[in-house]
């Protein structure tokens, strides 16, 4: 009764396959590449942020500064 119970996870667990390295890579990938493109993205919203909404967010000037002029890949 219990194998029954667990039949459609157990076939859907069956049904996947392990990607091939190439797809596994290009999959990686992408998602570097989406992680580098949003710290970008919210690196350049930082840094037009005036004084009142940093505040908000609990950061000073300098900190968002220096947050800002990081480059995309540093994490």
């Amino acid at each position: 009764m219990a194998l029954t119970a667990h039949a459609p996870l157990l076939a859907y667990l069956d049904a996947q396959r392990p990607l091939p390295p190439v797809a596994a890579l290009t999959l990686r990938l992408a998602v570097v590449f989406a992680q580098w493109s949003q710290r970008r993205r919210t690196r350049q919203a930082l840094k037009q942020l005036d004084d009142h909404l940093l505040r908000d967010l609990g950061l000073e000037r300098h900190v968002a500064q220096a947050e800002a002029r990081r480059m995309f890949w540093q994490g």
